[in-house]
């Protein structure tokens, strides 16, 4: 009986011994790792902002186009409007414009007033209007287009405004000369202090590049349908620019 207790108690020290020794040990599992420190300037900073550009021939058009009509009453010139719309916007489609490419832009009705001296102002009638915002791929195609919705009943046409459909390539380009231009005025500036160029600390972007299109005013193009046949919708030539800063660290 007495060394069948010596056991037990000998068994619950080496237990505890065992306890005691694996919180004592490290944890092998996750061993620490001190971080790398990032080395500071140590000579000098000189920051650059340069500029790249490109150019690119436009092959996208935004042009307004709508309707405006006229009627004694507030229903009688929703429905004449709605009519000629649907007219309009047939016409777009029958000429192989995507449904993605024709988005309403706005749509109005207010009353008309006939002003007297002395008098109140009296309702004559009500102006409704409806303007879609169109999207031409086909340049080439956009003034025949355009003349045709007048003939379907369109009275308002304001554009364009011409765009580069996708211009992540030549915003790329734009980006790789930038940080040529830095780096060359960076090599400027080290030769002209007696210093060399170690390498660069940071680049950062400012601007889109893109810049806004420029529209034609209405009237401008309404003297345009009344006076040619055929309206032009000539693309030219966009610029499209990415603006960088980079700091360089001479020595």
């Amino acid at each position: 009986m007495v060394q069948w207790e010596m056991g037990i108690a000998m068994k619950h020290a080496l237990l505890a011994g065992s306890l005691i020794w694996a919180f004592a040990m490290p944890a092998t599992a996750t061993p620490l790792t001190a971080a790398t420190p990032v080395p500071g300037i140590e000579g000098t900073r000189l920051d650059i902002v340069a500029e790249g550009e490109v150019t690119r021939v436009p092959d996208l058009a935004t042009i307004g186009a709508g309707v405006v009509t006229q009627a004694r009453t507030a229903a009688a010139a929703m429905a004449a409007n709605a009519t000629k719309m649907a007219a309009t916007v047939a016409a777009l489609r029958k000429a192989g414009v995507a449904d993605r490419d024709i988005q309403t832009s706005a749509i109005s009705l207010s009353p008309q007033y006939r002003y007297a001296n002395n008098l109140p102002p009296v309702i004559t009638g009500y102006q409704a209007s409806n303007q879609v915002s169109i999207r031409f791929r086909d340049l080439k195609r956009t003034g025949q287009i355009l003349d045709t919705l007048v003939a379907e009943g369109a009275n308002q046409i304001n554009g364009p405004g011409l765009s580069i459909d996708k211009p992540e390539a030549a915003l790329d380009e734009a980006r790789t000369a930038a940080i040529a231009t830095a780096r060359a005025r960076a090599e400027l500036y080290a030769k002209a202090a007696g210093l060399s160029v170690k390498r660069i600390l940071a680049i950062s972007e400012g601007g889109d590049g893109m810049p806004p299109p420029r529209p034609m005013p209405m009237m401008a193009m309404a003297q345009m349908k009344r006076e040619a046949a055929d309206t032009a919708v000539e693309p030219g030539e966009q610029r499209l620019a990415v603006t960088v800063n980079v700091t360089f660290e001479l020595q």
